[in-house]
């Protein structure tokens, strides 16, 4: 088994991409979760760019990390002045962590065009700068930035630099493809061929590959690299990056134990907590997650089309590469109007109505119907449930709405201060019910004249609440005539289910998904 080292720089790199931003505390929670996931080495930022990463230094080191290497990232020495000179060398000393890695010039083009000085000075900033780290007795990684584009310029002088760096004492060449442009052949290629120098120069220092994904080519890119001899592989928990991002840690762990035998990472830890770790890792950042991302996406073993799923129930190999669970993801049928009576039968949890063939087509039939007028049950779960229901009769409503009205008022005078107030009249059992509430908005006033309606015959209600709102606009053609989709997701501290609502009136729509979310919860009580 050939153990291959993860090289986590999501606190660094990853934070650079659009709209990402940790604070220290969310960096520190990432270090802990990185470490109990097995990352062999944690890149925690550059000590001398900004206070909250000298900070997280400081407060790194009394984290008590059961496996990961915590690294600090810098550049080689500024030129004119030694490394011993140099605050940014100072910096990184200080940071005290066990392993520096630091990013020097590869492309000759880069050196004379944007460092500005030359060849010969660039080396030397190398050599001087990994001595000065090695000799104060720190492993040194050598990034080697733009290294592909560099070698295909001129592979004599990106050469010499690696050859430098690993001569100084550097114990890993990082290979960058720091545009993101190369292509997997190439990387396999250039590898070898730097591999190759660096033996002939007689210092082989072990190959890691860090790959960005312009090209969406990165876990690509990184894999070849590693069937090619890299040792390490650089990136980010969900390709966190700047411009297009890194590659993928999640989905190269995964290929490297699932995919390619022969592999061991994140010390055998497994990779049944990869769902966890992303999803982790998203919530942190205060981002959405990605439906689509490979093995931890919430769509990547999501079956929608008759087909497939008719399929699925005879053999799960037959339209799944691995099991879900390989990964801590799920398994998930989907229906809409693309789906067979086999969605139909996969979803519902009533056996009366699973092996009822007549109940099932008429509940495509009605999927199908509504889908077409802009209804989607996909994220709309309990909605579905309940138009089960209705198709096999069984459906007892736990009120009846007889009337509802909202009004609007803006007030002049500059405050900006609108006031909202729904009135609802419901028939509840027997009873006719005639609240009034306001709200912060149209919905938020529905919600609240609702309950209040219901609370006295349905107390259980204190336990529900609405945790997110969605409107889609579905024919947008149309202009403000337009239908609008509204998804609503709600819990009661325990369960969480989603349901939905389709009309020209938003408010409408609106009432719909919100009436369908009570009488789901009501009707599971």
């Amino acid at each position: 088994m050939r153990s291959i080292e993860i090289y986590d720089t999501t606190l660094r790199d990853g934070s650079q991409g659009e709209g990402v931003n940790f604070s220290l505390e969310d960096k520190l929670a990432i270090t802990r979760r990185l470490d109990e996931a097995g990352v062999d080495f944690i890149e925690g930022g550059y000590p001398l760019s900004n206070p909250k990463d000298a900070q997280y230094f400081e407060r790194v080191r009394g984290l008590a990390l059961a496996r990961s290497k915590v690294c600090a990232f810098g550049m080689t020495r500024r030129r004119g002045m030694t490394a011993a000179e140099d605050p940014g060398m100072k910096a990184l000393l200080d940071a005290g962590t066990p392993v520096v890695t630091i990013v020097g010039k590869t492309s000759a083009f880069h050196v004379a065009e944007v460092l500005g000085v030359s060849r010969e000075e660039n080396l030397a900033m190398i050599t001087d700068t990994v001595a000065h780290l090695a000799g104060a007795g720190r492993e040194v990684f050598y990034d080697a930035e733009h290294f592909f584009d560099g070698w295909k310029l001129d592979a004599a002088y990106a050469a010499e630099t690696i050859v430098a760096a690993a001569r100084a004492g550097a114990t890993r060449i990082v290979l960058c493809d720091t545009n993101g442009g190369t292509l997997p052949a190439e990387v396999s290629h250039l590898v070898a061929a730097a591999a190759a120098a660096l033996a002939a120069a007689g210092v082989p220092a072990p190959l890691a590959i860090h790959c960005h994904n312009d090209c969406d080519l990165a876990v690509a890119n990184s894999l070849a690299a590693v069937q090619a001899g890299a040792v390490q592989v650089q990136g980010t928990i969900n390709g966190l990056g700047e411009r297009c991002g890194n590659a993928d840690l999640i989905s190269v762990v995964a290929n490297l134990a699932l995919k390619l035998p022969g592999h061991r990472v994140l010390g055998g830890t497994g990779t049944a907590h990869l769902t966890e770790l992303s999803r982790f890792v998203y919530e942190t950042a205060n981002m959405s997650y990605r439906a689509g991302q490979p093995f931890v996406g919430a769509s990547a073993f999501a079956h929608k089309g008759g087909m497939h799923v008719h399929a699925i129930a005879k053999a799960t190999e037959s339209y799944e590469h691995i099991a879900p669970e390989a990964v801590g993801n799920s398994r998930r049928i989907l229906v809409s109007e693309l789906s067979g009576r086999s969605n139909i039968a996969a979803l519902v949890n009533r056996p009366d109505v699973r092996d009822d063939r007549r109940l099932l087509d008429a509940v495509l039939a009605e999927v199908c119907r509504l889908e077409n007028e802009g209804w989607q049950f996909e994220a709309a779960g309990a909605s579905f449930d309940l138009l089960v229901d209705r198709c096999a009769g069984t459906f007892t409503p736990a009120f009846e709405r007889v009337a509802y009205n909202v009004a609007v008022e803006s007030r002049d005078g500059g405050s900006g201060e609108v006031r909202t107030e729904a009135t609802v009249k419901l028939r509840v059992g027997g009873d006719l019910r005639h609240e009034v509430a306001e709200g912060d908005g149209p919905v938020n006033a529905l919600d609240a004249a609702l309950r209040k309606a219901l609370a006295a015959v349905y107390p259980v209600l204190d336990r529900m609440h609405l945790v997110d709102y969605k409107v889609r606009v579905i024919n947008a053609q149309e202009g403000t005539a337009a239908k609008v989709r509204v998804s609503i997701e709600s819990t009661d501290g325990e369960a969480v289910w989603g349901t939905v609502g389709v009309s020209e009136n938003v408010i409408e729509a609106s009432w719909l998904a919100l009436a369908d979310s009570f009488h789901h919860f009501l009707s599971r009580r």
